[in-house]
């Protein structure tokens, strides 16, 4: 039974839906085998019409809270971490993860020995079990700019394997933000920094988070011994032109938020250039 029929859960897992189809009953399913602690499932839908979080709405522990409106990632995963009761740990995920063995219970054993620790994020692998580089530096604009443009055509360039810090991907150790697409969250933390930044609608929304936690004293902590593999990617290669702008439109955002105005003029007209190209290339 999800959540072992405990009144009062330790973790809430929160799933971001939107006609998430079959792979959501993996999702909630794997969950059995990867917490050991108490926790109960909110299915923070954005107005899905595949009837797949009705249904699994169903089962025990899991509760359908709709948001009203395709709010996003971000602005979805704070309705429900808001839920009632609140929990002192807060795990966002999207409805293609899968979990492995053990893989928030290790994320819980790493808060132990990281007392500071705001957020936790665990190995991501694809469906091929390429590991994905889902704990990063904040993107600064030196290097962050180097890594949008030349990563396009140069994708092992020096920027961007110090950016995406694929050389220390073996070990636990604080990074500048990790990925949304799993993702624990101490409660104290997230309510420090109000949870996601509702202002992004999709991408950059985990970037900001890590960054607003770690100017707060939290660190973001990456965890290899939890393991998750996320499918991933389906909604951008159907949508894949609405998607690079909403991916240009978050990155203006987050440099908007944060360098002089002058600066950002600069920045945005290569942010412009890299989704010329990127557009020109999509099929």
């Amino acid at each position: 039974m999800i959540g072992g029929g405990v009144s009062t859960p330790t973790v809430r897992v929160v799933v971001v839906t939107y006609s998430p189809g079959p792979l959501l009953q993996t999702c909630l399913d794997s969950l059995a085998d990867a917490c050991s602690q108490p926790y109960d499932v909110v299915l923070a839908d954005n107005g899905s019409v595949d009837g797949f979080p009705e249904q699994l709405a169903a089962a025990p522990g899991v509760r359908l809270v709709r948001t009203g409106a395709n709010l996003g990632y971000g602005s979805a995963a704070n309705v429900g971490a808001a839920s009632e009761p609140a929990t002192q740990w807060i795990l966002v995920c999207n409805p293609d993860v899968r979990f492995g063995t053990d893989a928030v219970d290790a994320m819980l054993a790493a808060a132990e020995r990281w007392p500071r620790g705001g957020s936790f994020g665990p190995a991501i692998f694809d469906p091929e079990g390429r590991l994905y580089p889902s704990a990063r530096r904040v993107p600064r604009l030196g290097v962050g700019s180097a890594h949008a443009v030349l990563g396009l055509v140069w994708p092992d360039n020096p920027w961007t394997r110090h950016y995406t810090q694929r050389d220390s991907a073996a070990h636990e150790h604080a990074v500048g933000w990790l990925s949304g697409a799993c993702l624990l969250v101490r409660r104290e933390a997230w309510e420090a920094v109000g949870g996601f930044d509702p202002g992004y609608f999709m991408y950059f929304e985990d970037v900001d988070l890590g960054d607003r936690l770690g100017r707060l004293g939290w660190a973001n902590v990456y965890v290899p011994s939890a393991r998750v593999a996320h499918v991933g990617g389906e909604a951008t290669r159907r949508h894949r032109p609405s998607m690079l702008q909403a991916h240009h439109d978050s990155a203006a955002r987050f440099v908007s938020d944060r360098y002089p105005r002058a600066v950002v003029r600069l920045v945005k007209r290569g942010l412009d250039l890299r989704l010329h190209i990127l557009l020109r290339r999509s099929p």
